[in-house]
């Protein structure tokens, strides 16, 4: 999927493509976003700007992800970008655009604010296995690779049950915040054929030998992203491990 096996993971409104090429060398992959790229989203979006959230609403997304992907074509790391959506007409062109620069297309199910769950976006698909599995197989059709962003701890959602799911769809990896939960990792990697990214907490070589023992492929780090150093030492930590 990607190597180095270190991700950087979206950061609301902040996950762009100049913030991905201030960690180019030492990671393999960003995750630009996330982005809202239909009605029901960008209104959520626009619903969580007016309380002091950060977000991404340019005025064509389609347009902003190509301009942004093209800006990473020659970089050093593999793109991606975490798409919130509930129409799949939308969710299918920017999963072509992602296709035309190599890049993944991240399915959200991921944002718990309460106006993206109420559109039917982010966390609300943990619950909703038909729909999400509907959005894997639209970007799929569309040709791009498909991770899905997914968080533990949801009351009624079992991860390794939804981890088979997807897989049927056919993601090719999935991409959790494991909260305070990370043994869901192993869970995770045992019950689907999926490249898996652990996320949450990725601060040292602690952090990323519990992740890897567990069986994820990858880690990814969120804040310290924002630190090119500890990008570094996350790296070294990745590096040792699989020497």
């Amino acid at each position: 999927m990607f190597a180095p096996r270190v991700a950087l993971a979206s950061l609301s409104g902040e996950s762009d493509a100049e913030w991905a090429e201030a960690c180019a060398r030492p990671a393999g992959a960003a995750f630009l976003g996330g982005i809202a790229v239909d009605g029901p989203t960008r209104e959520a979006a626009r619903e969580m700007v007016d309380r002091d959230r950060e977000e991404f609403l340019p005025a064509d997304p389609v347009a902003f992800v190509d301009d942004q992907l093209a800006a990473l074509d020659d970089a050093f790391l593999r793109a991606g970008v975490n798409v919130r959506a509930v129409e799949l007409d939308a969710l299918r062109a920017v999963a072509e655009v992602c296709a035309a620069h190599d890049a993944i297309l991240e399915v959200n199910a991921h944002c718990r604010q309460d106006e993206m769950c109420a559109a039917g976006a982010g966390e609300s698909l943990l619950r909703d296995t038909e729909r999400l599995c509907e959005q894997v197989e639209a970007a799929g059709d569309a040709g791009a690779p498909v991770s899905v962003k997914v968080r533990a701890e949801v009351e009624g959602v079992h991860l390794p049950t939804l981890a088979k799911a997807l897989e049927r769809a056919g993601a090719d990896a999935v991409h959790v915040d494991a909260m305070d939960s990370r043994r869901v990792v192993r869970d995770v990697a045992e019950a689907a054929d999926l490249f898996v990214v652990a996320n949450n907490g990725v601060r040292d070589r602690e952090d990323v030998f519990e992740y890897l023992a567990y069986g994820a492929d990858a880690v990814s780090v969120g804040r310290p992203s924002r630190d090119p150093e500890a990008v570094q030492s996350v790296y070294a930590a990745v590096k040792e491990w699989f020497l």
